[in-house]
């Protein structure tokens, strides 16, 4: 990657020198670093007990990783894991962390990753006990409103499983993103984050194209073809389907590009709110927060040293 490119990801140098990736404005960082922990392992358990279960009792294993909703879900994983143990090496001396001394790919990476976790949360209507079920790729507030509104049915709790299963990747996915976005110091996104998380979903749209030669279904379907019908038949997620669909396949590419977009800003903005909610309530008149390339970074007034300070808010 071209070095200039690496501001353009929020990886100055150097990298994150108020440590807002491991610090939090209502957790010390040794309770953030559990937190984190402990999310990746529910996560884990998770993703573990429905891939188990998929192959043992609906023997569908074999397109698990067909899936956008588990796909996102271990990207979910991840991140908790390697945000936990960077938090958590923080917290041992409050000066650093080892990411700060890492390779500049490997933080645009990691700020990548935490990009799609806070915008790419989506719920899918799949019963564990059912593969007739389809999955939609979509993003988080919007949609999962959407499918608790018009999608839940009596099988959604049909049983002990299903109800947990839908519960945890349905539910608790978006919780754990948002307790990401407001209850950390992470800073806004990277406009140039947007393209890239873009070009990720173009790339799962393949995986749908992928597992549709390979087993003759398509596993995906928008936010649009959601609102309009309520039927859980893989027959009426042929949509992609160029063949059949021809110039309405553009337009319902066009609109899960334009949902994300609109999650992307929305989640962006909870943030900066976030950040000057705080700097307001701490007294931090002399702080202003301006935006430079796609970074936040702390101004300070005229004769005050530059740095987070002890009154001063991480971003």
């Amino acid at each position: 990657m071209a070095p200039n490119l690496y501001p353009l990801l929020g990886c100055s140098a150097p990298f994150d020198a108020s440590n807002a990736h491991v610090t939090s404005p209502v957790l010390p960082p040794f309770a953030l670093a559990l937190a984190r922990l402990l999310l990746g392992s529910y996560t884990l358990v998770t993703l573990l007990f429905t891939l188990i279960y998929a192959a043992l009792h609906d023997h569908y294993a074999n397109d698990y990783f067909s899936y956008f909703t588990h796909l996102t879900y271990i990207g979910l994983c991840a991140y908790f894991f390697a945000a936990g143990a960077q938090t958590l090496a923080y917290s041992r001396d409050g000066a650093a962390y080892p990411l700060q001394r890492w390779p500049r790919a490997l933080q645009a990476l990691h700020v990548v990753l935490q990009v799609t976790i806070t915008t790419y949360r989506k719920p899918k209507p799949i019963p564990l006990c059912s593969i007739s079920s389809p999955t939609f790729p979509r993003a988080a507030v919007v949609v999962t409103i959407v499918f608790w509104a018009l999608l839940a049915s009596p099988t959604t709790f049909q049983d002990t499983e299903t109800a947990w299963s839908n519960i945890s990747m349905h539910i608790l996915n978006l919780v754990f993103a948002l307790c990401e976005v407001l209850l950390t110091n992470i800073p806004p996104a990277p406009w140039l984050t947007l393209p890239l998380a873009v070009l990720l979903l173009a790339c799962y749209l393949a995986v749908a194209y992928i597992t549709h030669a390979d087993q003759g279904i398509y596993r995906a379907a928008l936010l649009l073809m959601l609102m309009l019908t309520h039927t859980h038949s893989l027959t009426a997620y042929a949509f992609l389907d160029p063949v059949k669909q021809k110039g309405l396949l553009g337009a319902y590419i066009v609109a899960i590009l334009a949902c994300y977009c609109i999650v992307f800003v929305i989640v962006r903005f909870l943030i900066v709110a976030r950040i000057r909610l705080l700097a307001r309530k701490r007294g931090n008149t002399s702080l202003v927060l301006a935006e430079s390339l796609t970074e936040w970074e702390e101004v300070a007034g005229a004769g005050q040293p530059k740095g987070p300070g002890p009154a001063a808010v991480a971003v």
